[in-house]
């Protein structure tokens, strides 16, 4: 049964203050002085401060604790192609979860721009403004090209969610189904279901995990991609094998995992009953229904660790587990860009904390019992509010390791204060909205 309809969805949106978001000021102004502080002449010795140490924008500014939700519409969700316009609801939504789950502030950055240089070269110009850009729907082989370029172009993090966020918490789960399952990384063959943006950033983290190339059977809506074919991108082509597959159900024959991020339906009970003895691994993540249903796939194999990108079944694939957890870390400690070491770090500690017992909260939250380490359980709920000092945590101590932090944190102090400072801003969140008193 749907949660709401389509009347609800809208008047959610329009509702008293139009949208989502809007900025709000975090220091006092009803004063003469508080006036003159916050402006001129106060403000010119921030001004001053920072023109001798740009360093110093992270001190007198929100710069270190804002992110740029930057989008040009061309890939919005399942819509496709629909323009920054229309597109903007979801950049909104984002800044709705930076700042819910992270305390990450955000401003949305919609640009009716499809040129991928040109979006870079404003993208890179508002630097000065930002501690970090969340790349957003942009469609690919763009997307690709253009977070590279800023990465090597700018000096904060630059991250593509619609890339990344997939890809850290899939390996989050295939890391707990290996040891469930007793594999190992270098003999696992996989089937992807899916070429763009998200699979081939899953693809790169698997590999990096230890999955051999050669075991990687991926398919776009042409077919096996192998390298008798003449009509691959750069970036398929990385993925190309000698072996060519004839069929998605052909590969699927003794695979160990598949990865779903394509269309509804694409894979039957008689092709997951065909894959590998012992755990076989499901991630099937197509929006709204996935590439076969939880029901199918338990149906036909009751042993597979199975997920989807669903809230109403276990290990939900949700990129909200990622991304203001990792901007979090990668903020607190000044670093200069999020390495593969970082996600790696990401996706191991969305890993262990799905090995500790959930609390009741999250329990009662998704009307069960109990949670804990096993097949439906290896991927962890998105309202956990230990995931801030888990993920954030060790992303922080990954750019640190990696040399890219410009600060050194107190790992232990830092964990502290991550429960509190999400705790505190939930509350001021909570009573924000409940001012509005909209009843919804």
């Amino acid at each position: 049964m749907a949660l709401f309809t389509r009347e609800d969805a809208l008047e959610y949106h329009s509702i008293g203050r139009k949208g989502k978001i809007e900025v709000v000021p975090v220091k006092p102004c009803v004063t003469q002085k508080q006036l003159s502080l916050a402006y001129s002449p106060g403000v010119a010795e921030a001004c001053k401060e920072i023109a001798k140490d740009p360093e110093k924008s992270y001190e007198y500014t929100a710069r270190g604790n804002l992110v740029g939700v930057v989008s040009n519409g061309t890939a919005v969700l399942g819509l496709g192609n629909i323009g920054p316009q229309a597109g903007k609801p979801v950049m909104e939504g984002k800044g709705v979860l930076f700042k819910v789950f992270g305390d990450v502030d955000v401003y949305d950055i919609n640009l009716d721009v499809t040129d991928p240089d040109e979006l870079c070269l404003i993208v890179k110009a508002l630097e000065p403004t930002f501690g970090g850009i969340n790349l957003e729907d942009i469609k690919a082989p763009e997307c690709f090209y253009i977070e590279e370029k800023l990465k090597k172009e700018m000096n904060i993090p630059v991250f593509h969610d619609d890339q990344h966020g997939t890809a850290i918490v899939t390996a989050a789960g295939m890391m707990n189904a290996l040891e469930i399952s007793g594999k190992k990384a270098e003999d696992m063959r996989v089937v992807i279901s899916g070429a763009g943006a998200a699979a081939i950033a899953c693809t790169r983290l698997y590999r990096n995990m230890g999955v051999k190339r050669e075991n990687i059977a991926m398919f776009d809506s042409k077919g096996h991609i192998n390298a008798a074919r003449t009509d691959l991108n750069e970036f398929k082509k990385q993925f190309a094998t000698q072996k060519a597959y004839g069929s998605l159900a052909e590969a699927m024959k003794g695979a160990d995992c598949f990865l779903g991020l394509s269309v509804a339906g694409i894979i039957d009970k008689d092709m997951v009953k065909s894959m590998s003895d012992n755990c076989p691994i499901i991630f099937a993540c197509a929006n709204p229904d996935p590439e076969i249903t939880y029901t199918d796939a338990k149906e036909a194999r009751p042993d597979c660790i199975m997920g989807t990108g669903r809230s109403d079944f276990p290990n939900q694939v949700n990129n909200v587990l990622g991304f203001p957890f990792i901007f979090r870390g990668a903020l607190d400690c000044g670093a200069t860009a999020i390495t593969e070491e970082m996600k790696l770090a990401a996706a191991q500690a969305l890993a262990d904390l799905a090995k500790t017992e959930a609390p009741k909260y999250v329990c009662e939250a998704f009307g069960v019992d109990k949670l804990e380490f096993g097949p439906d359980y290896v991927i962890p709920k998105a309202l956990d509010l230990r995931l801030i000092e888990y993920v954030s945590v060790a992303v922080a101590k990954a750019a640190m390791e990696g040399g890219v932090a410009r600060r050194q944190l107190d790992l232990d102090e830092y964990k502290r204060s991550l429960g509190k400072r999400i705790a505190d801003s939930s509350k001021r969140v909570g009573a924000y909205v409940a001012s509005y008193n909209l009843g919804i």
